[in-house]
């Protein structure tokens, strides 16, 4: 059993995993890259490092597992470079990590085997992107094709929006270099529905569904944020998806990691969009989804350690989970995902009486002690676990309303979506 663990990230997801590997395992040492204050109560925080000074740091402190949580350094190679250096780490090498980190890349897999997936077309030319564009049927999706912390998919209900998404993200520059290739993308009418998985060589083992909410506002209105609440179970789920899953999505990207040499030990995130026409995957991400990690690991009964530790050795574990339910609100800094404010005091954490992680926030270390300061556009997620979903949302929202947050603003509708196809 691995002491040391070295967790990547600063988000809601990192303080989770964070949270339940020492659920699992008491006696372990945790070290978080670069933390935030919620990780800060349950091991060190050791800041931001580049991929060098983590290999240094993680052979300094005889680190015996690295866990990356957020894409960034998963597309700038890590996984390649601690393997290197005899370091275990878990997470896909720089190759397989590009079915996150490059929209077309992905895409093009889907294609190639078989993988269900939206028609679309790759562009790194504005003119030839905008004359395609003007031939297609509207509603139409613009995707950045790069990484860009889940904000570069842009839903264009008419021509007018298309052509300014179109020159935003291609000219103007919004997600930086994310957007020096495109995707345009068939719009699809449904309901989405997030599938985590553990992915040990080429053999994939789902876990539990669930419902993310991604815009801003209630109704589905408003930016695409990185996610505003979560439900898990998804209350749609059942049976006959998931046979479709198996067979149409998961099982064809298997194979493809294999003929592709692609193989890898690390997590991999299915986002499913369940329209008339079937079942499509919209996109892959190797690593955790934010916030579904949150609503997700609270029920897995089973250790996290020792599934991660099987897919490091290329064996499949099947996990278990408890019957509950999980709620998960998010509570943002006002203006998010546009700009917005910080530095809002947080001063009624201790009036939660159910678990919670933080994301954007900061120790501020006074003479009085220590105060809790927002610092980024999620502030926190709280979270609501019960034996069905209704109650488990009403645990969630009592707590948010107890947490009374200036500057700051949550959706009221987690969790409360109608089946479009039912």
């Amino acid at each position: 059993m691995s002491n040391k663990i070295l967790i990547t990230g600063s988000g809601g997801r990192e303080h989770c995993i964070g949270w339940k590997l020492q659920q699992d395992n008491p006696a372990i040492e945790l070290f978080f890259a670069p933390g935030n204050a919620g990780t800060s109560q349950l091991g060190s925080n050791i800041g931001n490092k580049s991929i060098p000074e983590l290999i240094s740091f993680a052979k300094e402190q005889s680190i015996d597992l690295t866990i990356v949580g957020a894409e960034d350094l998963l597309a700038q190679g890590i996984v390649d470079q601690f393997q290197q250096q005899d370091l275990a780490i878990f997470g896909p090498h720089q190759a397989a990590a590009q079915l996150e980190s490059s929209k077309t890349f992905s895409k093009d897999f889907m294609q190639k085997h078989g993988v269900k997936t939206a028609a679309y077309q790759n562009f790194n030319d504005y003119q030839q992107a905008q004359d395609y564009l003007d031939q297609q049927q509207m509603p139409i999706v613009i995707k950045a094709s790069g990484l860009a912390a889940g904000k570069g998919v842009i839903i264009c209900q008419n021509r007018e929006e298309a052509n300014t998404a179109l020159r935003e993200v291609m000219v103007e520059q919004t997600f930086g270099s994310a957007g020096n290739e495109v995707v345009i993308e068939e719009y699809l009418e449904g309901f989405e529905i997030s599938i985590l998985s553990v992915c040990s060589g080429t053999d994939i083992v789902g876990w539990q569904s669930a419902m993310d909410h991604k815009q801003a506002y209630e109704n589905d209105t408003g930016p695409n944020t990185g996610g505003m609440g979560v439900v898990t179970p998804h209350p749609f789920w059942n049976d006959d998806y998931q046979q479709i899953f198996d067979e149409q999505i998961l099982q064809p990207t298997s194979a493809g990691l294999a003929a592709d040499g692609l193989a890898f030990s690390g997590f991999i995130f299915f986002g499913l969009m369940v329209t008339p026409k079937g079942m499509y995957l919209l996109e892959y991400n190797l690593r955790l989804g934010d916030p579904e990690t949150q609503a997700i690991l609270p029920l897995l009964e089973s250790n996290l350690l020792e599934i991660i530790q099987s897919s490091l050795l290329q064996k499949s574990v099947t996990p278990q989970w408890k019957t509950d339910s999980a709620c998960v609100v998010i509570v943002a800094a006002e203006g998010y995902p546009a700009s917005y404010v910080k530095g809002t005091a947080i001063e009624n954490l201790s009036a939660l009486n159910t678990p919670y992680f933080l994301a954007g926030v900061t120790e501020n270390a006074e003479d009085s002690g220590t105060t809790l300061l927002t610092n980024g556009g999620r502030i926190l997620c709280i979270l609501g676990l019960a034996d069905d979903l209704a109650s488990a949302r009403q645990i969630a929202y009592e707590n948010v309303e107890r947490l009374a947050l200036p500057k700051s603003f949550y959706r009221k509708d987690i969790g409360l979506r109608i089946n479009p196809l039912a």
